[in-house]
């Protein structure tokens, strides 16, 4: 209800009506019982004047009770769908503001069943069951004076199929069965982010022939959900057979007792119109039974799907300098710098320092897992350190604003993202104000040319639609032309020719000197041979600087690098069947 706002109101009167709309729909019984006794009266010798007169009392009251309930779910619709757009709303206002940091250990089928679904759940419970439910525990409290009001032995009968159904409906949904909706939430969101993992590894799947079993997790989140959904389905069998059953043969007991009270009473005409009105009334009171137990599973779903909103809303953004400071410059510099991942037992960077200065090239090499992408990352603020410092511009990027620290720096990552539109929007990304004319020149320095000349409307061309798609290295070369528009002083590239063939590769360092020009760089790569010219070269091993240095003083020292090094170009010789690959092995 935090999330309801003024729509709060709208929801309280949506319940309010509900159970008024539950007294009036009562009343028809009411009405059908005097009907009924008129009828036996009259077979008696009484008049029948007034039967027509309550039936019509019945058909309006019935249209009445309709109309009521009408409005009610308008107010509650309305209510709910605007309650679960501002949860919506509010969760995606959260992760705009949350470090891209969260975003790199978080996967995007659990953010949207989170979400999305989670939001829907409140929405059902607040449009329909929650409406229902007042109307559920309206009616029995009104009933149980009204069925000791004609006949209280036969209203008694009544009450005990009322009551079990409740202890039934407490045990299936309390004591240890209270946390299963707990864990069927999680077991479904598991499910959907592997699924959405699985969908995505399918060619994977496809070409190596083979099955869903290859993806381990996948298969494990299965299990998992059709092992919890049968051990609770085992659990309640009897209690659930029990609520049906009971709910359901009402008539079991009701129907003997009333003929055995008609044939002993004085009045045995009065008797059978007491029975008709109990064969009718109590499937209300069961029906409204089966209502609160919907809206006790509802309310749990609900409760369930908030509880994981809010641990979206408890992420903090990182906090922001009381004064921001702009830097001067654009060195780079880390300085004895400690991060550790949260909920990491170790470090990923222990103590590490090394710089980049102003129009430089420094570039990051490395065993995978030495750290390289954690400390690219820090440069941008994804995550802030625990200790030591970042700085640019000899500003401790925790002082500079947000906006600016990010307009100075552009991205090339070897994941590249492209938005399903056009190739023109997907470059303007980097800066929605540019002319078509400049992102034109930004794709044609990124090297882009063949690829708008191949396609059926050059920049206009949507990505992903009719059929066209792009390689990885294509891919790679308008994520360039991105960073090209961007033009700002600082370019992080993170493994940006990993997928690129050697014709793309060719290309993209092409696009890389349009880029780099005149800026400061620093680039992390496994071929070596693209790092060999740059200005420095520091090497990152668990986590820690194991050297730093030019390529040729790297190699003077005969270390890690220069091992590197040997290993690449033994790797580069290296031919499948020819004598080349033959002596490397050997």
């Amino acid at each position: 209800m935090e999330y309801a706002g003024s729509y709060r109101k709208l929801t309280v009167l949506g319940c309010v009506l509900s159970g008024i709309s539950a007294v009036l729909s009562m009343a028809p019984y009411i009405l059908i019982w005097f009907v009924a006794r008129g009828i036996f009266e009259a077979a008696a010798g009484g008049s029948v004047e007034e039967l027509a007169q309550y039936g019509w009392y019945a058909v309006w009251f019935a249209l009445i009770g309709a109309g009521v309930y009408f409005a009610a779910l308008m107010c509650t619709h309305l209510a709910a769908f605007r309650t679960a757009r501002n949860m919506r709303s509010a969760a995606a206002k959260r992760l705009v503001d949350l470090p891209l940091g969260f975003f790199t250990g978080s996967q995007s089928g659990r953010l949207r069943k989170t979400i999305d679904d989670n939001a829907g759940l409140t929405e059902t419970l607040l449009a329909h069951e929650l409406p229902d439910a007042v109307g559920a525990v309206v009616t029995p409290i009104a009933a149980v004076a009204l069925l000791f009001v004609f006949e209280w032995r036969l209203g008694l009968l009544c009450l005990i199929p009322i009551v079990t159904g409740v202890i039934t409906l407490f045990r299936m949904m309390g004591g240890k069965q209270a946390g299963f909706f707990s864990r069927y939430q999680r077991a479904i969101e598991d499910l959907s982010a592997e699924a959405t993992e699985y969908v995505r590894g399918i060619p994977v799947v496809k070409v190596f022939q083979q099955t869903v079993y290859s993806f381990k997790t996948f298969y494990a989140s299965i299990m998992s959900y059709g092992k919890m959904a049968s051990d609770y389905a085992m659990v309640n069998r009897v209690p659930m057979s029990l609520f049906t059953t009971v709910l359901n043969a009402a008539f079991l007991l009701l129907i003997p007792a009333g003929m055995i009270l008609c044939s002993v009473s004085s009045d045995g005409w009065g008797a059978l119109a007491d029975l008709i009105f109990y064969v009718l009334f109590t499937p209300l009171c069961a029906m409204m039974i089966s209502r609160l137990m919907y809206a006790g599973e509802a309310s749990m779903q609900a409760a369930e799907a908030v509880h994981k909103l809010d641990e979206i809303m408890e992420q903090q953004p990182l906090p922001k300098a009381a004064a921001s400071v702009s830097p001067r410059g654009t060195e780079i510099e880390l300085k004895n710098v400690t991060f550790t991942y949260p909920g990491a037992e170790h470090p990923a960077l222990a103590g590490v320092s090394f710089t980049v200065p102003a129009g430089k090239t420094v570039a990051l090499v490395g065993p995978s897992g030495g750290g390289k992408t954690t400390a690219a990352s820090l440069i941008p603020r994804f995550w802030d350190v625990q200790e030591g410092a970042v700085l640019v511009g000899g500003a401790d990027v925790r002082q500079i604003a947000p906006e600016e620290l990010m307009d100075s720096i552009a991205f090339v990552f070897q994941d590249t993202r492209l938005f399903k539109t056009s190739l023109l929007e997907n470059i303007r990304a980097a800066r929605p104000e540019a002319s078509r004319g400049e992102v034109l020149r930004a794709a044609e320095a990124a090297q882009c040319g063949d690829i708008l000349g191949k396609l059926p409307d050059g920049l206009d061309t949507v990505v992903g639609a009719k059929g066209v798609y792009l390689s990885g290295g294509e891919q790679q070369r308008i994520a360039l032309a991105r960073a090209v528009l961007k033009d700002a002083p600082i370019i992080v590239l993170d493994e940006a020719t990993a997928f690129a063939d050697p014709e793309n590769e060719a290309l993209i360092q092409k696009a890389f000197e349009a880029l780099t020009k005149g800026k400061t760089v620093l680039m992390i790569a496994h071929r070596l041979s693209t790092v060999q010219d740059a200005d420095g070269i520091v090497v990152l091993r668990d986590g820690i600087v194991a050297e730093q240095g030019t390529h040729a003083e790297l190699l003077a020292r005969k270390g890690v690098y220069a091992a590197m090094w040997k290993d690449y170009q033994t790797a580069a010789q290296w031919k499948v069947g020819g004598a080349a690959g033959k002596e490397a092995m050997a």
